[in-house]
């Protein structure tokens, strides 16, 4: 069970998904910068949506913090470097707002073409004002998008529709890609060039905060209307409001500023701007999937399961043929831990088989967490375990082969002369170590488990058990590795409980026997 603080509303039904998992929900509306360090004290998750800074004060202060959870897509609030560093994962909703922020722009778009917002306010206080807002067809003119991931994908599917020419700027798009979505791609220079319309839909960053400026802007058609529904910063709104007053561009439609909540700025005054108090997100359809979509993540990352919406991971997400093996590689790594003791200086994991052929970054992690989390003092999860392996200065090779001899799939570790392998096998997808020290053996891990290497001599085997047996200590499984080379032996024994540390001794003391692990998973 986790105290989990929200600092911002979200859908009651994301609220109950959490209360049902056990978790104590502290919803905390009235918090301010200063409050919210102290709040957080004892927390180990954190919901927010936009207004709440989560920043390097704040997780300074977070003493048992393990995830920060946002209600949406944007993560400007949250500094995520510093989380990272922490071991603190960030995860966000990235889908559950898309068909309201595409929707919202396309409305935006009607509504400067049309001057929609102007003509009501008018019509509202009495003035019948046909002439004056004349407005535009979207009808073969060119839409230029300032970004083509999600959000700008389904306008520019709904701009098709109107007859648009599109054109876009992505540098992580290709020409073929784009192409496939009748989208031009262009610099965004040329964009700025050729547009009737631009709409923004780039996340805030360092990179892209002003990216839109004076100098872009004096490179449009005088006949330009600019819309952003993604984030304030973008574009620059000094520059956007000079723009339009003199005449340079012809309007703009703004949902997002700057600074939020803004209640006061130069482009207000100007009659050819339409703006909304960043209500991109405000439908109830999105505050659902937005709730829902957290609590989910939330729940998995307190789970300490792999995560698929947390942005400070650094892997793919896992598909259903190598979801399975995240928890046989973690246990893995685990279990090498206790086999090649103190820290080493290299861990290879080898992935073969079918799952050989995808993405295994998250394998990888879910090895380093296992392994990380026997030898360190702090939690380690999928966030902090890269750091932990590069502060101890151990090097990780990754190995994918897309066959394997004997088996389906195959998870390897090899370290300095020790290794381990495991598989899942039958329907249930039983876990099984099918070779410890290049020895072959068929034993599911188990809690608590002896590797015992001796000579390959008769026995040595009855010396085991007797001493075993004799200390109380009952075997609960058992497999006689083979090895590829003649004259050397290996045990592997799964115990009803953990083994003495006097016991332990006795055994390695004792005559054939080359050397004793105890392992636990």
């Amino acid at each position: 069970m986790a105290r989990i603080l929200v600092s911002e509303e979200i859908a009651v039904g994301g609220l109950e998904r959490l209360r049902a998992a056990g978790h104590v929900v502290d919803v905390r509306l009235d918090l301010t910068a200063e409050t919210l360090p102290l709040a957080l004290k004892g927390a180990q998750a954190l919901i927010i949506r936009s207004a709440t800074k989560v920043t390097a004060e704040v997780l300074e202060a977070a003493d048992e913090l393990i995830v920060v959870g946002r209600a949406g897509i944007g993560l400007d609030n949250v500094d995520v470097e510093v989380a990272t560093r922490r071991g603190v994962m960030v995860v966000n909703a990235p889908q559950s707002n898309i068909v309201s922020a595409a929707e919202h722009t396309m409305a935006l778009l009607l509504a400067s073409a049309r001057n929609v917002a102007q003509a009501h306010a008018a019509l509202k206080v009495g003035r019948w004002e046909r002439s004056k807002w004349e407005g535009v067809e979207l009808y073969d003119k060119t839409l230029g998008i300032v970004g083509l991931g999600r959000i700008g994908k389904l306008v520019a599917q709904r701009a098709l529709a109107f007859g648009m020419r599109l054109v876009a700027y992505d540098p992580f798009v290709s020409v073929d890609r784009a192409r496939q979505m009748s989208v031009e791609m262009l610099s965004l220079e040329d964009l700025l060039a050729q547009s009737d319309f631009i709409t923004v839909h780039l996340p805030k960053t360092k990179e892209t905060k002003g990216i839109i400026g004076s100098d872009m802007l004096n490179r449009a058609k005088p006949d330009l209307r600019v819309i952003n529904v993604a984030r304030g910063g973008i574009i620059d709104e000094v520059a956007l409001a000079e723009a339009v007053r003199s005449g340079r561009i012809a309007g703009a439609a703004l949902d997002v500023f700057d600074v939020e909540p803004c209640t006061d700025s130069p482009l207000f005054a100007l009659d050819n701007v339409v703006v909304t108090p960043h209500l991109g997100a405000s439908t109830r359809e999105a505050q659902d999937k937005a709730g829902d979509t957290i609590a989910d993540m939330v729940k998995l990352a307190l789970a300490g399961d792999f995560v698929p919406f947390a942005v400070n991971v650094s892997a793919a997400e896992a598909n259903e043929t190598l979801r399975p093996y995240l928890p046989l590689a973690e246990r893995l790594g685990h279990l090498f831990a206790r086999l090649v003791g103190p820290t080493p200086k290299q861990i290879e994991i080898i992935a073969e088989g079918e799952i050989g052929q995808y993405d295994n970054r998250i394998l990888t992690l879910s090895v380093l967490k296992g392994f990380f989390g026997v030898l360190s003092d702090e939690p380690v999860s999928y966030v902090n375990a890269p750091q932990l392996a590069k502060n101890a200065g151990v090097e990780i090779r990754e190995t994918s082969i897309r066959d394997s001899l004997n088996y389906v799939n195959l998870v390897t570790l090899r370290s300095e002369g020790h290794s381990m392998a495991a598989t899942l096998i039958g329907r249930r997808s039983e876990a099984r170590l099918v070779m410890i020290e290049d020895h072959a053996t068929d034993v599911p891990p188990a809690e608590n488990m002896l590797v015992v290497r001796n000579d390959d001599r008769p026995g040595v085997i009855g010396l085991v058990g007797t001493l075993l047996g004799n200390s109380g200590v009952n075997i609960s499984d058992m497999d006689v590795g083979r090895a590829a080379v003649p004259g050397s032996a290996l045990m592997v024994i799964a115990t009803s409980g953990p083994v003495p540390v006097e016991v332990l001794q006795q055994l390695r003391d004792a005559p054939g026997i080359t050397s004793v692990h105890a392992l636990s998973a």
